[in-house]
């Protein structure tokens, strides 16, 4: 008989040993798929991300290589540099006009400044400072009561470097407002702007001495007009801006795109700047300087009327026909031979007036600044809610006795 030898593949064994080959050949292999698959994942999970960052760096790199050179030929063809140019002539145009203030004073205030209503005036209290602005060349100058009040010694510091004494010609306490002479030659006086003529959203420059530091110019915008219901004084009307004041800067001057004063700084909001500022419109500052030069006090309209505001609450416990208006509390009574002007025109206690020469009046400031702008002597349509329904006065405007607060 023919034997078949153990060790050939035909034989039992060896046909196991070429299943075991088979086998570790398959083990082998799918370790070897296995080590790649895990050396790409692995260079996957490391080289990729790599990769990434370096693809993501090009592109940012290359985003922001092409804005740069856009920015670059974008500013040379826009106007920017004319612009920072305007604003340096704003700068230079008002700069030799704004005055640095330091008084001496019998009074001595405490904390960080005085409070009127919510608002604090703006002066720190070391030394007492301010700043001011000369009107006229012949040595006047503008700048708030508060800086100057209660003064034994005032020295001006000049924009050019001269310290002169400062004398107070006048002081309006009802508007915040005092003006000084000075003795000096060769002086820039500042042109005045018609703060009546501004819109909101106006650009506007405050120059001053915040915290002493003489002749700082900052820059905003006009936010808001006619602030007078929360200064807590009827006779103050304020411009709002946004423009940095700080203590310091109260009696500076707050000036147009013309280098024009259409303000004078006069309050912020708690300590020190916080994104509100304002200032006295130059519609009343022109005519308040102009009074104090020449008669040395302030010549006001005269109605004759305690006036109140028209509350909600108000009108509810009266039954009134309307929520708005200067509501008379009261009428000044005079001899007959003279009159209050309110007395002469008929205007009863109870009386709502909604409109003064067409102007509508939402509360009894508006009202009284209303009446004291007016010409003495000149007369006004008023427009009044008697009873529910509207009637029409002519009131003849008088002078403001000295007298009556």
């Amino acid at each position: 008989m023919h034997e078949i030898p153990p060790d050939t593949p035909d034989s039992p064994i060896g046909e196991r040993l070429g299943h075991q080959n088979e086998n570790a050949t398959r083990l082998a292999n799918r370790l070897t798929w296995f080590l790649m698959a895990l050396v790409t994942l692995l260079l996957v999970r490391f080289f990729v991300p790599y990769f990434a960052d370096k693809v993501q760096y090009s592109i940012t790199k290359g985003r922001q290589r092409a804005e740069l050179d856009a920015a670059k030929e974008g500013l040379q063809q826009l106007p920017l540099g004319e612009l920072s140019t305007a604003y340096q002539l704003v700068s230079k145009r008002v700069a030799p006009s704004v005055v640095h203030i330091n008084v001496a004073s019998s009074l001595v205030r405490g904390g960080g400044g005085e409070f009127d209503g919510q608002f604090q005036r703006a002066y720190p209290e070391t030394g007492g400072q301010g700043s001011g602005v000369i009107v006229d060349a012949a040595g006047y100058v503008v700048t708030n009561n508060h800086v100057v009040a209660d003064a034994t010694e005032i020295q001006v510091t000049l924009s050019d470097g001269r310290v002169v004494e400062g004398t107070v010609v006048g002081i309006d306490a009802r508007t915040d407002l005092a003006v000084l002479k000075i003795e000096a030659t060769d002086l820039e006086a500042a042109e005045w702007g018609d703060s009546d003529q501004l819109e909101v959203g106006a650009l506007v420059w405050a120059v001053g001495s915040p915290f002493g530091l003489q002749h700082s110019i900052t820059f905003g915008i006009l936010s808001a007009k006619n602030r007078g219901a929360v200064a807590g004084n009827a006779w103050q009307d304020y411009l709002q801006t946004d423009a940095a004041v700080n203590p310091g800067n109260s009696g500076g001057p707050l000036v147009d795109v013309n280098g024009r004063i259409i303000g004078i700084n006069a309050a912020i909001v708690g300590d020190a700047y916080q994104g509100i500022s304002f200032a006295i419109p130059s519609s009343i500052a022109k005519r308040v300087y102009e009074n104090l030069r020449t008669i040395g006090y302030v010549q006001r309209g005269w109605l004759g009327a305690q006036l109140g505001d028209v509350s909600d609450e108000l009108a509810r416990e009266f039954d009134l026909s309307v929520n708005r208006g200067a509501y008379v509390v009261a009428v000044v009574s005079t001899d007959r031979r003279n009159p209050s002007p309110a007395q002469q025109a008929g205007l009863r206690p109870g009386d709502i007036v909604v409109k003064w020469n067409g102007q509508p009046i939402n509360d009894g400031g508006t009202l009284t600044r209303l009446v004291a702008a007016a010409k003495i002597g000149s007369d006004a349509e008023v427009t009044v809610v008697r009873e529910g329904r509207e009637i029409t006065l002519s009131i003849h405007i008088g002078e403001r006795p000295l007298q009556i607060n």
